[in-house]
């Protein structure tokens, strides 16, 4: 059974990860609001209270984690902070992941956020893929239709612990 961490496990999150208890996967959520985790926990989710300001609280919750969903693209927050967490704190996530169990990263590179912020925290996983040879996928499908969301980054999650998983 794989285990799956989605970093920032709101409406989508837990739709998310419903659809990957009912395929047997093992899931954690994290909210960066405590009072955020009730409801997480509702889901059947296992909740993390984490803040992917400070990487360090994401951290302690990958030990036995096969991959990472980094579902921020519409996260809320001051742009400043925005472009933190999608640029230099991402950064220093996926350098940490490397000495990790996690075996790959779903990022997500579509939603409210300024799409600039998004596509430099893409450029950020791929650049990590490439140095770390950490399998990653880029889900670029807008939230919208969250069937065909869902869908997407479930597959996405399926491709990295692939043998063959590359990013995209």
């Amino acid at each position: 059974m794989a285990r799956a961490l989605i970093v920032g496990c709101g409406c989508r999150g837990r739709l998310l990860g419903e659809r990957l208890l009912s395929d047997g996967w093992a899931v954690r959520g994290t909210s960066r609001d405590e009072v955020r985790l009730a409801p997480i926990e509702a889901a059947g989710i296992d909740p993390a209270h984490a803040d992917p300001d400070r990487v360090g609280t994401l951290l302690e919750h990958v030990g036995d984690v096969a991959v990472v969903f980094h579902l921020l693209g519409s996260a809320r927050g001051e742009p400043e902070s925005l472009a933190d967490i999608h640029g230099p704190r991402l950064e220093r996530l996926m350098e940490k992941l490397v000495d990790t169990p996690v075996r790959g990263v779903v990022y997500e590179a579509s939603g409210s956020v300024d799409p600039g912020v998004l596509s430099a925290g893409a450029e950020i996983v791929r650049a990590a893929g490439g140095t770390w040879r950490i399998p990653f996928e880029i889900v670029a499908c807008e939230p919208n239709d969250l069937d065909r969301w869902s869908s997407e980054m479930r597959d996405a999650a399926l491709r990295v612990l692939s043998p063959a998983g590359k990013g995209k």
